[in-house]
Order: structure tokens, then C-alpha cells, then sequence
């Protein structure tokens, strides 16, 4: 008899489906609420078909739950027959299937026969939470009001007793009033979430088989087909692994090749850049690296080895060969103007073949608590929800790219838990509901943390500076890091993400700030003769001058080298060539730099 089966033991249902089953005997009208446009597998045989919603609950009640009859209503459209005869029908409603009933008030009238009559029947009501959009003002709580009441006075029927529910499907819990649910005995509310590993197993069982070449692999490369579908597939809906499937097909790809398809369906192109990259190149790293980022050596070094895992998709397998996080996770730490940027600037070109291909966010632009919104998107009913968010919206445009967070200590505490979903997950979810997946960028984070400490009266101490070792700098960046993580902002979970990524930077040294300069006067030159047709030769003993000028002062890195050149001879520069106006193709020859009256003027003449 169907009404002696035990929910629990029914092989291949939902939980909330056998929380359906278990409570109609007592209770008299459901609310199920979430995931409820998705498909749920129905067990048939050893299959399982995949069914929407109504049709699932149709098949549901009448299989094991001895319901003859269970009718859909759709707002706007009518009732519809799901399941059972239509002859009960037609009797019930003495309507055609399809007939559409345009007053809420009508609605109700047709609901209450089939509740209250003597055939076991069932009645779902579709796309409840669009009801107060498209009924008339008063429409809607008097139909509530009438529903209600109906859930309190109906008896049960049969032998054994039971209800003839009615099954509202609402997008959100509290999509029907309050009152209409709180404190009701006869009104349950049941979740249905995004499908578990077993619903998706289920699913994969059933999708699989329509893949090309299947029905030719052996058994056990089906099986672990299946289990690499299911884990790729963590945190998707149903549906989303039937896109998957019929992606494949258009796409040519076999069932050996799901895991290449559903890589496709989550960045949304087919082409993969990071199987571009050129090899040699990577394997070369460090030596192109170098030629931008000059002095730091050992930074180079680990970014390197970084990069060549994540080209092999490394990052994360050792927890789990099913791993989405994203390709690599980069922390430079170090003092300003070392080359921090110039380096996550070199490593974009190094994968993507030009140095603009990165976003870049400066964190100190979201040290407010709601500032997350700005990345993600607000949520529904929120001034910009239309617009999204900046990091969803630059990550969902361009998939493949290196994604800079400069600064990352002066944005919010509670903006790090965005990067913590990231890092662990490699999706986010935008304000609009969409997610986005970073599975094929490469995150950088820059930081300041440990150059300087604010004592108790708010003066700014520098604790490391040029005269330490590396190790010694080494260790004072990694050692605060690590405490601003664990106990400053009490997100040591970001830490362990961040792993043995951080990436401490040297300030630039004395030895190396010849060949910073000589690269920074390459600039000017190229610049000039490119734009102006003018070349331009410097004397050693200006480029010495320049040289003793600029190491007197280091502590603002290369940044504070490249200012310190525009004061030194850019500026005079400017004027001199002014003076002389050289014309295209002739050569401009700098032989002194001279300091007067706190300006520097540069002499020099033009060879023709």
C-alpha cells in the first residue's frame, strides 16, 4: 500500500520531498520555497528522470502517495491537469484543461472543490511570488484571506486520514505575508536548496548518457565520468548541468571531454588562454621578469614558481583534484615603491601577452563596512542593484586575467570575507543573484603591512628600513602579516588561504638603482625619438650626477627615483629642448647639470 511506505526509505528523492510525503497526512497546506525553477530527478527503474517542479510533485504524491489527481495553477494562465484523470477533471472544474480563470476570487472557488471533494487531490499553485504583481489590489488578501481560513477548517479524508493540500511555490520565505505562516500548525514551510552530491549524482546519471561516445567507454570510465561531473558541478543547479550537457553537444565535445565543457559554461568562451601561454617563456620567467622589476631577485623567484603552477592548474589539488579556486594567489608585501605593481604589471604580460590585461582595485577606496556592495552589487530594492558589481562585473566580462587588489589593509575587515569565498570557492554570488566564477584568473594582493607602526600616541614608526638584511625584512613583514590576520581583524582563515603565497619585496638597494636609472633614461629617449624624431645622448658625468643625487634619499622606492628624475631632468630637460628646438632627425647632446638658485637647468647642444 502506497500509505505504508516510509519517506526515508524511498530510494532517490530529495530531503523535502520526503518531508512532503511525511506531513500530508497532517498537514494541510505546504509553502516550499528556494530552488524552485530548478529540475529534480524522479527514480523510474534504475533512472532517473529529470522533471520540473510541478511535474516532480505530480509524480511524487501519485506514486507513492496513492493521490489520484494533482492540478497546477499558473497565474494569468489557469489550471492545468499535472497528473491523474482528466475525466475527475473536468467534473471538478467543469472546465477544459487550459481554461484560463482571470479572478482571484474565481481562482479560489475551483481550489475549494478540489480540496474539500472526495477524490485525493492535490493543488500547486505556480509562481505564487508573482501573485502581488499581477492581481488587483484587493484580489490577493481576500484570496489569502480564504485560503487561510480553509487551511484551519478542512478536515481529513480516507482511510488512513489524510489532507488534500495545497502547495504554494514561492521564491522566498516570507514571499506570503507573515500572518498568513507564523504560529499556523497547518501550514508547514520546507526549503528546497540547490541540489546536494547525491541529487547531483542522480542528475549526471541521468544527463551523462545523452553525451557522445558514452554508450562505448567501460563501465568504470562512466563511473568516474560521473563522479568528476558531479564534483565539478558543486554549487550549480540542476539545469545548469543539462546546459552543460546540451553545450557539449553544439560544441562537439564527447562525454571523456565534460570537464572542458563545464569549463566553458562557467567563463563562457571556448578559447582558454592560459593554454596559450608560451612555454618557453614561463619556463624563462624569471630572466623576463627581471628586465622590469629590477633588485628583487628572491620575489622574482617565488612568483615564478607560482605562475608555472598555476599554468598546470596546480593550485588548490592537493586538497582536492576537483579544485575551482583560482589559478594562483599572490601577496606582495613590502615597502612602497619597490615594485610591487610593476611586477603583477610584468606578470600580466608575461600570461596574457600585454600589460593592460589586469584589473586593479585600490582598497583604500572600500574602508566602509557597505562598501562590499560596490563589488559585488546591491542587493534587490537597493540604489545600484541594476548597475552590479565592479569586481562581478569586470570578472564575468573578462574571465582570464590577473586581478590586483592594491593595498588590501585599508579596505573594511568585512570586505576580506568576499576574498575569503574567492580564494576557497573561486565564485562569488553578485548582488543580482549571478554567479561568477574565478577559476581562470590569478589574484594579487599588495600590501604595506609592517613597514610602518602607529604607536599608542598615533606617531608613525618605520620598523624596518635600508640598513636590515632581506631575512631580517623578510621576517618582520611575514611575522606582522600574519598577526594583522590572525588577531588584528580576526581572519586567520584568510591567511591559510593565502598559504605560503606572501611575497616580501626588498627595498631597492644601492647597487641596484644604476640599472633602475638607466632604464628609467632608456624611457626618455625611446620616448623622444618616437614622438619628436629627436636623439638624445647624455654624458657620464651628467648620468653620474643624477645617480648621486637620487641615492641620498631611497625611501620611497623606485617611485621615489622616478619623481626625483622629473625634478632632476625631465623638467630641465623640457626647457632645454625648448631653447634649442631641435628639428626631427637631429641629435640633442646633454653634457652638464647644474643646480641654481634650487632649480636644475641642463646644458647642452644639437647635432645636426
Amino acid at each position: 500500500m502506497a500509505n505504508e511506505i516510509i519517506p526515508e526509505k524511498i530510494k532517490g528523492i530529495p530531503k523535502f520531498a520526503k518531508e512532503l510525503l511525511r506531513f500530508c497526512s497532517i498537514t494541510s497546506q505546504f509553502i516550499l520555497f528556494g530552488n524552485i525553477y530548478d529540475l529534480f530527478p524522479f527514480p523510474q527503474g534504475e533512472k532517473y528522470i529529470p522533471m520540473n517542479i510541478t511535474q516532480f510533485i505530480a509524480h511524487l504524491l501519485t506514486t507513492y502517495d496513492n493521490y489520484k489527481i494533482v492540478i497546477e495553477y499558473v497565474p494569468l494562465e489557469g489550471f492545468r491537469l499535472l497528473k491523474g484523470d482528466e475525466g475527475i477533471f473536468a467534473n471538478l472544474t467543469r472546465r477544459k484543461i487550459g481554461d484560463k480563470v482571470v479572478s482571484l476570487l474565481d481562482v479560489y472557488e475551483t481550489i475549494e472543490k478540489f480540496i474539500t471533494g472526495d477524490e485525493k487531490t492535490a493543488v500547486v499553485i505556480n509562481f505564487s511570488s508573482r501573485l502581488p504583481e499581477i492581481s488587483c489590489s484587493k484580489d490577493l488578501p481576500d484570496f489569502l484571506y480564504h485560503t487561510f481560513k480553509l487551511s484551519i477548517n478542512i478536515n481529513q479524508k480516507g482511510n488512513p486520514p489524510s489532507f488534500n493540500p495545497i502547495i504554494f511555490l514561492v521564491e522566498k520565505e516570507n514571499d506570503l505575508p507573515p500572518w498568513y505562516t507564523v504560529e499556523n500548525p497547518r501550514i508547514r514551510t520546507i526549503p528546497i536548496p540547490k541540489p546536494d552530491f547525491e541529487i547531483r549524482r542522480w542528475i549526471a546519471q541521468a544527463l551523462l548518457p545523452r553525451m557522445d561516445e558514452w554508450t562505448s567507454l567501460p563501465d568504470s570510465k562512466k563511473e568516474e565520468l560521473i563522479k568528476d561531473f558531479v564534483n565539478l558541478t558543486s554549487g550549480m543547479f540542476a539545469r545548469e548541468m543539462l546546459s552543460i550537457v546540451v553545450l557539449s553537444k553544439r560544441e562537439n565535445l564527447s562525454a571523456r571531454e565534460i570537464g572542458e565543457a563545464t569549463r566553458r559554461y562557467k567563463v563562457g568562451v571556448s578559447e582558454n588562454p592560459w593554454a596559450k601561454v608560451d612555454k618557453d617563456r614561463l619556463n624563462n620567467a624569471e630572466e623576463f621578469l627581471k628586465r622590469r622589476v629590477m633588485g628583487q631577485e628572491k620575489a622574482i623567484k617565488q612568483a615564478a614558481t607560482i605562475l608555472r603552477r598555476a599554468f598546470f592548474n596546480l593550485s588548490g589539488s592537493q586538497f582536492s583534484r576537483y579544485s575551482n579556486r583560482p589559478k594562483g594567489v599572490l601577496f606582495f608585501a613590502g615597502p612602497t615603491g619597490v615594485g610591487k605593481t610593476e611586477l603583477a604589471k610584468a606578470i600580466t604580460e608575461l600570461i596574457f601577452g600585454s600589460e593592460h590585461h589586469y584589473i586593479r582595485f585600490d582598497m583604500s577606496e572600500f574602508s566602509h563596512e557597505h562598501s562590499d556592495q560596490r563589488l559585488i552589487g546591491a542587493p534587490p530594492g537597493y540604489v545600484g542593484y541594476d548597475v552590479g558589481g565592479e569586481l562581478t562585473n569586470a570578472v564575468k566580462q573578462n574571465p582570464f586575467s590577473v586581478i590586483l587588489f592594491d593595498e588590501i589593509e585599508k579596505a573594511h575587515p568585512k570586505i576580506l570575507d568576499i576574498f575569503l569565498q574567492i580564494l576557497d570557492d573561486g565564485r562569488l554570488t553578485s548582488g543580482r543573484g549571478e554567479t561568477v566564477y574565478f577559476s581562470e584568473s590569478l589574484i594579487i594582493f599588495t600590501s604595506n603591512l609592517g613597514v610602518f607602526e602607529v604607536t599608542s600616541d598615533g606617531k608613525k614608526i618605520q620598523r624596518i628600513s635600508p640598513e636590515m638584511s632581506y631575512d631580517e625584512i623578510e621576517k618582520i613583514l611575514t611575522e606582522a602579516i600574519k598577526e594583522y590576520f590572525t588577531f588584528k581583524i580576526a581572519r586567520p582563515e584568510i591567511l591559510n588561504r593565502i598559504g605560503e603565497n606572501i611575497i616580501v619585496f626588498d627595498f631597492i638597494r644601492n647597487e641596484n638603482v644604476k640599472r633602475i636609472l638607466d632604464k628609467m633614461l632608456n624611457n626618455v629617449k625611446i620616448k623622444l625619438e618616437e614622438d619628436k624624431g629627436v636623439k638624445l645622448e647624455i654624458s657620464d658625468n651628467v648620468q653620474q650626477k643624477i645617480y648621486e643625487e637620487i641615492v641620498k634619499d631611497l625611501s620611497m622606492g623606485g617611485r621615489g627615483i622616478g619623481n626625483k628624475l622629473e625634478l632632476l631632468f625631465i623638467n630641465p630637460l623640457s626647457e632645454l629642448l625648448f631653447k634649442l628646438f631641435p628639428q626631427a632627425e637631429s641629435t640633442v647632446v646633454i653634457n652638464e647639470l647644474l643646480k641654481k638658485d634650487d632649480r636644475w637647468e641642463l646644458n647642452g647642444r644639437v647635432i645636426s
